[in-house]
């Protein structure tokens, strides 16, 4: 190809992966329904877009760079602390019994229906064995299904892919080791590439945290630095034994998200935005590599195993997880009815079926178009009938707003009592240990774990966040706070006003609309409630009584919606209104 032709190629690659994920987004759908059928029409239509040409030999490597890079992201997931109470059962249940059951199920189906050697068929079933939150959080997003039923997906999601990606590179080297004669050789060699893969992944963890605990960078530097150590240590295991390079990848993604006192710059919107890109294009990538041909003898019998999959193994082992727990049925059945495929298949397929089919590997040319196949179908499905579905089994999570309040400040518990006896679902968090125990007293839900940990990225969808209040008495703390928060939070993040225009050395930089009417900052709240006022719900039923400001609507299904500086909703019949009532003010009901 000429030079214009590979530029032009690479292009269409980017332009396509980003101009994908836009018109996903736009369509709350989940990106894999835009990209798959991008990157495979692209790569039917043209030569231009065929990554295979463009790049030739270096497209394999690159493709299993990529993949350390995502499986670097999911291990960093993997903070073990967060999994805790009810969820963790049912979760290891989830991960063990789903693995095992997916391999085995998958492996002895393929090996006649898709007619392939043993070997592959392994191969193939490990790598469907993984989902991942990339595939399930927006689909959940979508649905609101109960808070436990999403915790139980998302964890599930978020352990499954690193799991997965180390289980695939075990097998592919058992798969390799066992087309060698001799047992004794066999178990040498795949005990030898998983040493590479395990010391390379602690020896990276332990420069890397080196490195990040020691010196003082920015984001940016902070995300080159992992983004290079994470390639580097994996080219280094794959140059001395062959795709080794993933196992590392996971194993310093786990070794750094539970090493303590590290204040990891990864889970931030720059390296989000980076995993985010690398995803999109090795879609385009991959799919492209899928030719209508490779497809012509594999889509029934992948639609077959996908049946499989969908109806038999994925509910038998939900309701194996489940049994003996508190999980009712219809959450049970729902659990059984989400289990798509997502990244870590595509790639991993990619990755390793060109090796194998190097290595004369019966079967393993239908690894990668199998797998596409099974993605696109899982992924439509449960897309498709997630909704109705859960709305069928009775566990979608009522429309009711969750807003997450930061401070714990007097009146602000009180605010946050108010908003709960008006229907809101209130979580709130504070710093100091006594607003903390004040929350409690209350009776109010604490938030676990750090505010940005719980606040943001997965922490949010765990807890089912769906907007934030700063109320701290620290003015430039909430002005941060808010700007950090605005860029990974899906929802409203508002903070109260400074005392002035000029008050901090951050807050009136910082843009953004406050909340409530003017003057009605955080010590002016302090001092009225101090001198005795309260904060009140009641129903709306007229004029306001006089003498009290208005601060929240909530509407009958339990949706809130604040006063800001420069918009105060009209309450309508139905609704409740959350004032601030003055000290000597007596409300009745």
């Amino acid at each position: 190809m000429t030079a214009d032709q590979v530029l032009m190629g690479l292009g269409l690659i980017v332009v396509l992966a980003v101009g994908s994920q836009l018109l996903a987004n736009r369509l709350r759908v989940p990106a894999l329904l835009i990209l798959l059928p991008a990157g495979f029409t692209a790569g039917a239509l043209t030569d231009t877009v065929n990554p295979e040409r463009l790049l030739g030999a270096a497209f394999s490597p690159l493709v299993s760079l990529a993949v350390a890079v995502i499986l670097y992201d999911a291990g960093l997931g993997l903070d073990l602390t967060r999994l805790k109470g009810h969820t963790r059962r049912v979760v290891h249940r989830l991960l063990w019994l789903g693995t095992v059951f997916t391999v085995v199920s998958a492996a002895l189906f393929a090996v006649p229906v898709l007619d392939m050697s043993m070997g592959a068929a392994v191969m193939l079933a490990a790598i469907l064995v993984v989902s991942g939150p990339t595939v399930v959080a927006p689909l959940l997003n979508f649905v609101r299904p109960a808070e436990r039923l999403q915790r139980i997906l998302i964890w599930e999601g978020s352990l499954i892919d690193p799991v997965g990606g180390i289980l695939g590179a075990l097998v592919f080297h058992g798969v390799i080791a066992s087309d060698r004669h001799g047992f004794g050789s066999r178990l040498g060699e795949f005990c030898g590439s998983a040493a590479v893969g395990l010391a390379g992944g602690a020896v990276g963890a332990a420069l890397l945290w080196l490195v990040l605990s020691r010196a003082r960078m920015s984001e940016e530097l902070g995300t080159s630095v992992q983004v290079a150590a994470v390639i580097g240590v994996a080219a280094a295991c794959d140059m001395l034994r062959d795709d080794t390079g993933l196992i590392s990848a996971v194993v310093m993604g786990m070794a750094m998200a539970n090493l303590p006192g590290l204040d990891m710059p990864a889970r931030r919107p720059f390296f989000d935005t980076l995993v985010s890109l690398i995803i999109g294009l090795l879609f385009i990538s991959i799919s492209a590599t899928v030719t209508p041909s490779s497809l012509r003898h594999v889509v029934l019998p992948s639609l077959a195993l996908v049946a499989l999959l969908v109806l038999v193994t994925r509910p038998l082992v939900a309701h194996l997880a489940t049994l003996r727990t508190d999980v009712p049925r219809g959450e049970r059945w729902f659990i059984g009815w989400m289990a798509p495929r997502g990244i870590v298949a595509a790639a991993t397929a990619s990755t390793f079926s060109a090796d194998l089919v190097r290595k004369g590997i019966a079967g393993a040319e239908r690894i990668l178009p199998a797998t596409f196949v099974v993605i696109v179908a899982t992924v439509m499905l449960y897309g498709l009938t997630a909704f109705p579905v859960a709305r069928r089994l009775g566990v979608l999570r009522p429309a009711r707003s969750r807003p997450l309040l930061v401070g714990g400040a007097p009146w602000a518990v009180d605010l946050a009592s108010a908003l709960s006896s008006a229907g809101v679902d209130v979580l709130m968090w504070a710093g100091a240990e006594r607003e903390r125990a004040r929350i409690v007293e209350a009776g109010l839900k604490l938030a676990p774990g750090e505010l940005l940990a719980s606040a943001t990225g997965e922490g949010a969808e765990l807890e089912g966040i769906t907007g934030i209040l700063l109320l701290t008495g620290e003015d430039d703390f909430n002005a941060l706070a808010s700007m950090t928060l605005r860029e990974s939070v899906d929802g409203p993040v508002h903070r109260i006003a400074p005392p002035s225009a000029d008050h901090g050395a951050v807050a009136p930089y910082t843009g953004g609309e406050p909340l409530f009417g003017a003057g009605l900052t955080g010590p002016e709240l302090s001092r009225r409630y101090e001198a005795g006022a309260r904060v009140v719900a009641r129903p709306a039923d007229g004029a306001l009584p006089a003498g009290h400001v208005l601060l929240f609507v909530v509407s009958p299904d339990g949706r809130l919606t604040p006063v800001t500086g420069t918009r105060a909703p009209a309450p309508e019949a139905g609704d409740t209104v959350v004032l601030l009532s003055p000290p000597t003010a007596v409300l009745s009901g």
